[in-house]
């Protein structure tokens, strides 16, 4: 059983960086699959980013080269640093958690969500 809390969403304007986090609460993640998506209105939820257990990243192409997905198992929290901000990737991000994925790209493989953190870019 894992809880999880995003948090470090805001407004900032296109070419700017935000930090995102996801901590856990009751339970350590240490053996999940990680995986961040994101949501805009009217818009189907969206693969952004996910980290295996083991280590191994993996991003979409819309934001590869800009984020950056990391986690820290000690504190029970994964990040996702976005850098070079574009007004598309205005979205509510969300983090999510499964025992094990066979494709990160899909929602249904992830056990477990947060909340999800507003992200809005200005152009």
């Amino acid at each position: 059983q894992v809880q999880l809390v995003e948090s470090g969403g805001g407004l900032v304007q296109a070419g700017g960086s935000l930090r995102l986090s996801c901590a856990a609460s009751g339970r350590t993640f240490s053996s999940y699959d990680m995986g961040w998506f994101r949501q805009a209105p009217g818009k189907e939820r969206e693969f952004v980013a996910s980290m295996r257990s083991g280590g191994s990243t993996y991003y979409a192409d819309s934001v590869k080269g800009r984020f950056t997905i990391s986690r820290d198992n000690a504190k029970n929290t994964v990040y996702l640093q976005m850098k070079s901000l574009k007004p598309e990737d205005t979205a509510v991000y969300y983090c999510a958690a499964a025992l094990s994925t066979y494709d990160y790209r899909l929602s249904r493989q992830y056990e477990y969500w947060g909340q999800g953190t507003q992200v809005t870019v200005s152009s």
